[in-house]
């Protein structure tokens, strides 16, 4: 009786799990525009990182270095401008970012202190924990 109790609640189980009709799930929501071209943004980003940190352990010579660096900072560019063209299109001028670095930077130079390296200068969109020009830390960074 036990079991034909526990047989008949599995095979319910089952059936209410494998037998869900597709018009019952909600529907999938489109990724946002350009939203392949950010990842691609990201992975660039962080082989900048990873160059530069070769670079510093000295595993690449000046000219490798130059010459990775370059295709990298030419790749990296036409990704942003085919980004900036799918972004006009869509009608979409990032306003989501925009609001989210206001609250940062009336937070104080604390919340930003990680978008500039104090090392070399060099400007991000976003605050860092490493510089991704010189790899060095960068202090109130958060990533």
């Amino acid at each position: 009786m036990l079991f034909a109790i526990a047989v008949a609640l599995t095979a319910g189980v089952l059936a209410f799990v494998f037998l869900v009709r597709p018009e019952d799930l909600p529907p999938e929501e489109p990724p946002p525009p350009g939203a392949h071209l950010e990842e691609r943004k990201a992975v660039i980003y962080d082989n900048l990182r990873d160059l530069n940190f070769e670079y510093s352990t000295g595993k690449l010579s000046d000219e490798d270095y130059a010459k990775a660096k370059a295709t990298l900072q030419a790749e990296l560019e036409k990704v942003q401008a085919e980004l900036e063209k799918v972004l006009a299109r869509a009608g979409a001028a990032r306003p989501a970012k925009k609001s989210q670095a206001a609250p940062a930077a009336a937070a104080g130079p604390s919340a930003a202190a990680g978008a500039v390296c104090p090392h070399c200068g060099a400007k991000f969109d976003r605050p860092l924990k490493f510089c991704g020009e010189c790899g060095k830390p960068m202090a109130g960074g958060t990533a």
